[in-house]
């Protein structure tokens, strides 16, 4: 089964099922929500701007080439609806992690950690960047809180999220950036030792001494 990350396009977004591709909880604020008529076509055109303006939003996670969850993040501004928490504002020098979904069937497998890491290095490598923030929720997995979905402040906290704001429902948690890329060598390290381990030891050379003349 191949499983790999990549960049979140215009046509990645068309393939997410419903209710995803149809959310625009976080790119509008309340009042312009309410109004939508077609949320497809004003999440499309939002990411349409994001693109243009700041670049790269998200990153998809493909199992057989299908698209089975994503991650989305832009600076704050980016993000109207996330004014509604409690513990908003996210921090100024911060980006902000606003949905991570997988699909039901495709859990467990440690698709959400890949995309938090494909978010992570992709950040890294623009430079720049201090932090990524998240609004988590405390009640647990696949937890609808106000029409919409939120990440699990269990799962950020295995991922490198620590607490930034308190709250008993929605805290808003962190990730050092710094950190993250201390943890990235730290992965490609191991992976290293481990590859070696498992690579066959390179064949001892057996030269033949060379025959001498007798006198």
């Amino acid at each position: 089964m191949t499983r790999k990350v990549v960049r979140m396009t215009l046509d990645h977004l068309a393939e997410l099922r419903a209710p995803c591709r149809e959310c625009v909880f976080w790119e509008l604020d309340p009042v312009r929500r309410s109004r939508v008529e077609e949320p497809a076509a004003e999440k499309e055109a939002w990411m349409s701007t994001v693109l243009r303006d700041w670049g790269s939003c998200g990153r998809v996670v493909l199992v057989e080439d299908r698209a089975v969850g994503y991650v989305l993040y832009a600076p704050p501004a980016y993000f109207p609806g996330a004014g509604v928490f409690p513990t908003a504002p996210a921090s100024s020098d911060a980006v902000l992690l606003s949905a991570l979904y997988v699909e039901p069937g495709a859990r467990g497998g440690g698709l959400g950690r890949m995309l938090v890491q494909g978010m992570a290095k992709d950040l890294i490598e623009r430079g720049g960047l201090s932090a990524v923030e998240a609004f988590g929720d405390t009640r647990g997995p696949g937890v609808l809180g106000g029409g919409h979905c939120l990440v699990p402040v269990d799962f950020l906290s295995s991922v490198g999220f620590k607490t930034q704001r308190a709250h008993a429902t929605t805290p808003r948690m962190r990730m050092d950036l710094r950190s993250a890329l201390s943890w990235k060598d730290e992965l490609e390290a191991a992976l290293e030792r481990l590859l070696g381990a498992v690579r066959p030891a390179p064949k001892a050379r057996h030269d033949h001494p060379r025959a001498t003349r007798s006198g």
